[in-house]
Formats: structure tokens, C-alpha cells, sequence
């Protein structure tokens, strides 16, 4: 999956391990996480950067420049940690935004070798048809899940690879995204000097930082509130089952306090990160914050009572936003894991409260690092905000072990963790769901149909 070597100089010896990027670009931070797997094939985060977002709006790139000058950023102090001993070349993407679309689909599939055992190749064969579906005009599907399979009629079948059987059906959960939006994410990574590895849903990746198999099994909720939007990823069965995009997160409650209590926009995020409770009644009406004045004018005192009840009516809109798309995927009363809320909206003060009380389900603060071996060696790496980057790492970590054993087994040969030129992207067709290779082929498709006409 990930073709880079991390070198860590020891005594006398060097010691080389294959090593995933995750670049987490938000609404509020851009974020780079290296992680590696050491001796006991437990993975470990070596080096992370970060750096502020300022060229992206609820998900979506709505400046070039900024947002590749914050990913170079990131990405410099992700190698400074690591003393230039790093080099960092394919990267593992997060995708989120307002474009972002599900919907479930039954396919069907016949196979062509009637005899003999459903094999990996049939399997890969049918979700690759299902890349063939007709989207809406500037849509393109992403990501394709394979759920329950149906095998010549025999219903609820999680792997049918070794069954005998000639027509598979199965039910997929299909992500769709604009292309548009999806290239210009790309287009910020190439110029940074940079390849996208692979594009995953940060909701996706979220669960596989924070949630337990265990978890997914019982049927469970995460919430994961960013700065501009708020993620719903709902498993039930050990299986996805819905995932949605909400257009909210920390920065509406952020510009809700500015106008509120009519302040700057740097006090109200300061205001919130140290002071912020999503439940009034929890905060007391005598406690009173001092915001310096503009210019000479007077201190204004704000009530953490006043913030609180900014906030909560804030979140209380989310929340339902939240229990409307647990209502919406049919599983609500399945969920016996109740929600894992994660991401820097998270962190505040009685939030889960707010959650338990408008849900009716138990809820806990997702932390990413309860999959990973370290948890003190780099600073703040526990905190909630970082669940989607570190996520990414793990997830492409689960999808480099699966290449590996579709490939008989064998592991990735290492190259030079420090090549002289960059190489060019390649398109292969033998990985699934390698979203900018399909745009690009049917880009090209165009511009050679369009010779031919002139032609």
C-alpha cells in the first residue's frame, strides 16, 4: 500500500520499516501523521505536523494557494520531528464535505467460470461493476462496500470466497462525491509536492481510530464534529451501514459566540476552547469572563452562563441533525453500542450529557489511540481532534495487509526512502475504487474523441 521507509539511525546499525502518511485536511487544521509497524506488528505514530487551515470552508477547497502552503507546512514540521531522516512522498487522503452523498444498491453478478470455488477475483470483479453505475452529472462514485452477499439465492452471507455458487447478489453502501471538489483536493496534494496514495471517507477513517470491533459488532454511532462539518458513520453487524455529512461543526458554535456577545472572532474560539459547556444549566450565572476592549474602549464581561447557552442551542440543532440519520438508516433500535463522539468538537465540557439526554443513548469520548502502540511519545497525540488522521494511517495499514495477501502473501518490496526525482503518478488498473484514475481515463476519452471529430 504505502512504498516509503522510515530510517532510524541506532548504534552502529540502521534500521529500515515501510512506513503509511495520513494527511488530514480540514476546515481548521492540516494535519500529517507517519506511522510504522515495530517489532511486535503493532503500529505506532513516529511523527506528526500541523498547521493552520486557511484555504478550506466545511471540507471543501475554496483556496489553492492557502491550502498548499498549509499542507507544505504540515508536512515540514511532520519531518522536522524526525530530524530530516523522513521522507515523505504518498499520502493517504481524507474527504469530507457537504458533497459528499450515500445510497445503498443491490447488484448482481454471474460468473463466468461456473465450476470451481468463488475466489477473491470474483469478488473484486463484481464491486468493480459496480464502479459502472450512471451517476448524476458532476458526480462520481468513490468508495464502494460490499455488504451482506446473497449466493445463489442463500440470504446473510458476510464471505462467500471458497462457496460454490454461480449468481451472487449483494447489497453495497455507494459514496459519491463532486469531481470537482475531489480534484482540487488532489490538485493542492500534487502541487505540494506530494501523491495521493488513496482517498478515504474521514468518517471511515474516524471509526477505525476510535471504535472497537467489538463495538461495530453491537451496532454503534460515531460522531466525529469538525470545524466545518460533523460526520455520522452508523456499523451494525460488524458492517457500515449509513454514513452522513452535516454542514455544521466548531466553527458555526465558534461564530455563534462572536455575534452573540459581539466579539472577536479570535476571543470567541478562545472563549470556547477553555470555557465552552454544551450544557447551560451546568454553568453558573456569577461566573463572569473579561474580553479586553478595542482600542482603549472598556472590558466586556460575558457569563459563562450566556456562553453556555450559545453553545447548546447550537449543539442541541446537531444533535437532532445527528438522531435524524439514525432514525433515517433504519437501525436505530440496533444500536446497542450507543455513540462514540470524536473529532476537536468533542472536547466540550458535558457534552456527552447533551447527547445522553437528547438521544436516549449512552455516549463516550472516542480517543484515537486506543488501536495504536504508543500513546506518550508524541505530545497531545490522545486528543480527539486527531482521531481522522490517525485513522487514515491505520486504514491504510488494513489495506496494504490486504494487498499483501491477495498478492500470495508476499510483502512489498522496500525502494529508496529517499529518491533523487519525484515519480510520476501511474494509474493501475488492478486496484478498486482508485477514484482519480477513472476521472482522469475519461478525461483523456474526451479530448481523444474529440480529435478524432476534428480530424
Amino acid at each position: 500500500m504505502e512504498d516509503k521507509l522510515f530510517v532510524e539511525k541506532e548504534t552502529n546499525t540502521v534500521k529500515r520499516s515501510r512506513i503509511v502518511v495520513g494527511l488530514d485536511i480540514g476546515t481548521t487544521k492540516i494535519a500529517c501523521f507517519v506511522g510504522r509497524k515495530n517489532e511486535h506488528n503493532k503500529i505506532e505514530i513516529i511523527s506528526m505536523g500541523k498547521s493552520e487551515s486557511l484555504g478550506v470552508m466545511r471540507g471543501v477547497v475554496s483556496n489553492i494557494e492557502k491550502t498548499i502552503q498549509s499542507i507544505k507546512t504540515a508536512v515540514e514540521e511532520t519531518r522536522n520531528v524526525t530530524e530530516g531522516e523522513l521522507s515523505i512522498r504518498n499520502v493517504n487522503v481524507g474527504i469530507a464535505g457537504q458533497h459528499i452523498k450515500s445510497l445503498q444498491h443491490r447488484g448482481m453478478y454471474t460468473r463466468r467460470n461456473r465450476n470451481g470455488e468463488i475466489s477473491q477475483e470474483d469478488i473484486n470483479a463484481f464491486v468493480d461493476d459496480m464502479y459502472t453505475m450512471v451517476m448524476s452529472p458532476g458526480e462520481e462514485i468513490i468508495t464502494v462496500i460490499p455488504q451482506e452477499y446473497i449466493v445463489d439465492g442463500e440470504r446473510e452471507i458476510k464471505d462467500p470466497i471458497g462457496m460454490a455458487g454461480i449468481r451472487l447478489e449483494a447489497n453495497f453502501h455507494v459514496i459519491t462525491g463532486q469531481v470537482s471538489n475531489v480534484l482540487n483536493i488532489k490538485k493542492c496534494v500534487d502541487r505540494s509536492g506530494l501523491n495521493v496514495r488513496e482517498i478515504i471517507l474521514e468518517p471511515i477513517a474516524s471509526a477505525d481510530a476510535v471504535l472497537s470491533e467489538e463495538e461495530k459488532e453491537a451496532g454503534v454511532v460515531l460522531v466525529d464534529i469538525g470545524g466545518g462539518t460533523t460526520d455520522v458513520a452508523i456499523f451494525q453487524d460488524g458492517i457500515i451501514r449509513h454514513t452522513a455529512v452535516i454542514p455544521f461543526g466548531g466553527n458555526v458554535i465558534t461564530q455563534d459566540i462572536k455575534e452573540g456577545c459581539q466579539i472577536m472572532h479570535r476571543h470567541a474560539e478562545a472563549l470556547k476552547v477553555r470555557f465552552g459547556s454544551a450544557l447551560a444549566s451546568e454553568s453558573r450565572s456569577n461566573e463572569v469572563v473579561c474580553i479586553p476592549g478595542l482600542r482603549g474602549r472598556d472590558p466586556k464581561e460575558i457569563t459563562l452562563h450566556n456562553l453556555a447557552s450559545i453553545i447548546q442551542a447550537r449543539m442541541e440543532e446537531i444533535i437532532e441533525l445527528v438522531n435524524y440519520e439514525i432514525k433515517n438508516s433504519g437501525f436505530a433500535k440496533k444500536l446497542i453500542g450507543g455513540i462514540v463522539v470524536t473529532g476537536g468538537g468533542s472536547q466540550l465540557k458535558h457534552l456527552t450529557q447533551l447527547f445522553e439526554y437528547m438521544t436516549g443513548m449512552d455516549t463516550r469520548i472516542g480517543y484515537p489511540t486506543e488501536h495504536l502502540a504508543n500513546t506518550n511519545n508524541l505530545e497531545n497525540l490522545a486528543s480527539p481532534m486527531y482521531a481522522t488522521g490517525i485513522g487514515l494511517v491505520l486504514n491504510g495499514f488494513q489495506k496494504m495487509d490486504g494487498l499483501s495477501k491477495e498478492s500470495d502473501g508476499s510483502t512489498l518490496d522496500p525502494i529508496d526512502p529517499k529518491p533523487t526525482e519525484i515519480p510520476p503518478t501511474h494509474s493501475d488498473p488492478n486496484k478498486r475504487g482508485k477514484f482519480f484514475d477513472r476521472i482522469l481515463k475519461k478525461t483523456k476519452d474526451f479530448f481523444d474523441d474529440n480529435e478524432e471529430n476534428e480530424n
